[in-house]
């Protein structure tokens, strides 16, 4: 019989205890599979988040939270600015292009973004749309391709958006009952003039963006002019929400932040800067992920341990038959150690497969509410280590068994 026949037959014999040692292994693999995959998508949709634009203006407050809303699509705009600040940014020489944003509606939950279509070329370059054509007259909007997708919107659709950023069916119900039980004196009735409006505002699908691997898939975008349609603001009374600039040097970023910054509740952010904060805080956030990795690891190898320890002891008299029959000690050794690798590579194998599952499961829900894409099945530099740390504690821990039995004299095998 075959050193890997044996082995089989081996594991199969033992198969509830071989069927718990796999299980323990692929699901520490799968942990790390899904953790890897999950902060290189992080890190990767981080770089890429906001493109050229190095400078972010906005309203006093978190750079953190301006930087995420304006380029991320994530969490609440930090307030309004005055639309002067757009006008002060073209004209600084030290500036590339500056795009106006005014944000704060949404439809069934992503947010509508008016910005200048000038925007598209300067980050994707000459990027043709999927469908349709951009946006030129006010009430027209392109759609992000996940948007489209999830919502099922074609070129010609028309809708409705709401107030906030966040889709709230019962927002309407909650009102009218505020109102019953308080009387009509109180604000609530500024707010259902306010819902009126933008239910009386009809946007146009006028065309549908390809696919850009960016937040920018999970948004809808129109005319800067768009709130002020809305509300039906004069000029006077006319704000923007952010400024994305893209400077022509890096002196001249600093020079415009310089310049700006703090003046009126006006706030200029470097981009990276504030990117590369939040990307501190996932970091933290993995260490403790690794910590509890680590404690997945070491059970896992002791899961094997232990399974190694029962074979051999359950073994003993046919090891000691075995070496009777002429079979060298090199020959135990590697039937306990390749019983070992076998459960261990099943596990890996299972593992790595119910990592990248769990990957492509989770896909949609983290892309639509943190933007995080993950691409799952395919190999990272990563997962070369995730192999070769598996079999090597799949290999440690089948050798004190192994070596047990391998020394052990086969008069003394078959007695025992």
């Amino acid at each position: 019989m075959s050193l890997f026949r044996l082995t089989l037959r081996n594991v199969l014999h033992r198969r509830f205890l071989s069927l718990l040692t796999v299980c323990a292994v692929a699901i520490t693999v799968g942990f790390i599979v899904l953790l890897t995959l999950s902060r290189e998508s992080v890190e990767q949709g981080a770089k890429k988040g906001y493109g050229p634009f190095d400078l972010v203006i906005g309203a006093a407050g978190s750079e953190t939270q301006l930087v995420l809303n304006t380029f991320y699509h994530i969490g609440a705009p930090t307030g309004n600015i005055p639309l002067a600040v757009l006008d002060q940014a073209k004209q600084d020489p030290s500036v590339d292009v500056a795009f106006a944003m005014t944000t704060g509606d949404n439809f069934k939950g992503y947010p509508i973004v008016g910005l200048d279509p000038g925007y598209f070329f300067t980050r994707y370059g000459d990027t043709r749309l999927e469908e349709g054509a951009m946006y030129a007259h006010t009430g027209d909007t392109i759609v992000g391709s996940y948007v489209a997708r999830s919502l099922g919107l074609t070129v010609g659709d028309t809708f409705s958006g709401a107030h906030g950023l966040v889709q709230d069916e019962g927002h309407a119900g909650a009102e009218a009952e505020h109102e019953e039980e308080h009387g009509a004196e109180e604000p609530s009735g500024h707010s259902a003039d306010e819902e009126h409006a933008h239910d009386s505002f009809r946007y146009t699908v006028a065309g549908i963006l390809p696919e850009l691997h960016t937040p920018d898939d999970r948004a809808v975008f129109t005319t800067v002019d768009y709130a002020w349609a809305v509300h039906e603001l004069g000029a006077e009374d006319r704000e923007i929400t952010a400024v994305l600039v893209k400077p022509s040097s890096l002196l001249g970023a600093h020079d415009l932040k310089q310049t700006l910054d703090g003046s009126n509740g006006v706030h200029a952010v470097y981009t990276s800067k504030a990117v590369s904060d939040v990307l501190n805080a996932v970091d933290q956030g993995s260490r403790l992920l690794g910590v509890l990795t680590a404690i997945c690891v070491l059970l896992a190898g002791i899961a094997i341990l232990l399974s190694m320890v029962a074979a051999a002891s359950e073994r003993t008299k046919d090891v000691g038959i075995l070496r009777l029959l002429g079979k060298s000690r090199v020959y135990v050794w590697l039937t306990l150690t390749t019983e070992g690798l076998l459960v261990t590579v099943t596990g890996l194998i299972t593992g790595l497969l119910l990592g990248h599952l769990g990957a492509y499961l989770l896909k949609d829900m983290l892309f639509s509410q943190a933007g995080i894409q993950i691409e799952s099945f395919h190999w990272t530099p990563e997962h070369w280590y995730i192999v070769l740390g598996a079999i090597a504690i799949g290999l440690l821990s089948s050798l004190g068994p192994a070596f047990r039995m391998y020394r052990m004299h086969p008069l003394a095998l078959f007695k025992s």
